[in-house]
């Protein structure tokens, strides 16, 4: 298989004031706030600014972020051709973990209701990286651009959610997510004025809370 370049519902619109009910399907309107999360996993916006503390030049091939892609790729090649899928791997890193995509062909299947089955391929996919390499992996997966298109549906929803927070000074809370959206909604509201955001609840019904600043 070749390997190309390259892995996110419709944000709500509209206003809401205080005692406002919000139309979004994405947000609740439930009244109690939640309890803290300062250190919830997919609250932490990660600092893609640290210096390198090895001087040396490393060659590619000793990267293990490309590593874990490679493995990654050959266990996802494999699985294609048991599957009968057509399918190109796009293998890049991005940031600190690396990152895998499925594109072309029909893959309907492969990222299943809601990408149910897009999260258990990838859950399967580190583990055979971590097999492979002995080190757990963080690796993302998308399949069909499944995940970039839920990315940019969600940083439109948190941005229009960030502004009806700071202009009602009331808290929304967003429907529940899976870690890969959270940390998407967490990185917008935290480059966004006047507000913040919280993890609240349970696996699999956390969710983001958006809250004015004090």
């Amino acid at each position: 298989m070749s390997a190309p370049q390259h892995p996110s519902d419709t944000a709500g619109s509209g206003s809401a004031g205080s005692g406002t009910a919000v139309s979004d399907p994405l947000v609740t309107d439930d009244a109690a706030l939640p309890d803290a999360d300062a250190v919830s996993d997919d609250a932490v916006v990660e600092d893609l600014d640290d210096e390198e503390t090895d001087d040396e030049e490393k060659e590619p091939g000793d990267d293990p972020l490309v590593r874990e892609g490679d493995v990654a790729g050959d266990y996802l090649e494999r699985l294609l051709d048991i599957l009968d899928v057509d399918g190109d791997i796009d293998l890049d890193v991005e940031g600190d973990r690396a990152s895998v995509a499925i594109v072309g062909g029909r893959l309907d299947d492969l990222i299943g209701q809601d990408g149910a089955t897009l999260e258990a391929l990838q859950e399967l996919t580190r583990l055979a990286v971590a097999q492979s390499t002995g080190v757990r992996s963080r690796l993302m997966l998308d399949i069909g651009e499944f995940r970039a298109k839920r990315r940019a549906d969600l940083t439109a929803l948190a941005g229009e959610t960030a502004r009806r927070v700071s202009s009602s000074g009331q808290p929304e809370r967003l429907a529940p997510m899976n870690p890969f959206e959270r940390k998407v909604v967490h990185d917008v509201i935290a480059s966004a004025a006047g507000v913040h955001s919280e993890s609240e609840g349970e696996e699999p019904n956390r969710r983001v809370v958006v809250l004015p600043d004090k």
